[in-house]
């Protein structure tokens, strides 16, 4: 009976594994050019935050750039994944596009969909952000969004995290790490 427990956990991790690469290799051959609906997402995201807790508007206009993840899929029974693309902005225009997988272990179930928004302090953060060196090792870093809630948010690292439920419920007791990908906005060929 054990052996049969540990061989569906295995399938279900590989399951989960398959899944997220899918996902990652799909958005790989997205990711190339420009996704003018996701920025589009992503504006709309901002404006969602800043209506929830006028005290982000602070963050906004003080960081030295955010990611903005309109939509974050997240499911688990025992091992879960999540997968999410965004916008990255450096003075308030758009710079690039990021992917955001994560892979978790531990006591969770359920399903959820949520928005994110990651704040860099200053360049360093954002060079370690673009290049793949910040992942995060916890859940514990994010703040959820409700009227306020900016107000006693310091960085972190370099990083402030913020997070809204879209839909869904889950229970989370869980280890695992967000990973990042960044590609560059590629400049306009202006001789078109």
């Amino acid at each position: 009976m054990k052996n049969k427990r540990i061989s569906n956990i295995n399938i279900w991790f590989l399951s989960v594994t398959v899944f997220l690469a899918g996902l990652s290799a799909y958005s790989q051959g997205q990711i190339g050019g420009w996704d003018p609906e996701l920025e589009t997402k992503a504006r709309e995201t901002i404006e969602i935050f800043k209506e929830k807790d006028p005290g982000m508007k602070t963050f906004f206009q003080e960081s030295y750039g955010y990611a903005v993840f309109p939509g974050i899929g997240k499911g688990a029974v025992g091992v879960g994944g999540a997968h999410g693309s965004g916008i990255v902005f450096e003075n308030h225009d758009p710079i690039g596009k990021v992917n955001m997988t994560q892979i978790t272990v531990g006591l969770q179930l359920g399903g959820q969909a949520y928005r994110e928004l990651i704040f860099f302090e200053d360049e360093q953060a954002m060079k370690k952000f673009k290049r793949g060196k910040l992942k995060f090792a916890g859940q514990v870093s994010a703040v959820a969004v409700t009227l306020g809630a900016s107000a006693d948010v310091a960085y972190q690292n370099g990083v402030a995290v913020f997070t809204m439920t879209k839909a869904g419920l889950m229970y989370e007791a869980s280890l695992g790490g967000q990973k990042f990908k960044y590609r560059a906005k590629k400049a306009k060929n202006k001789n078109k």
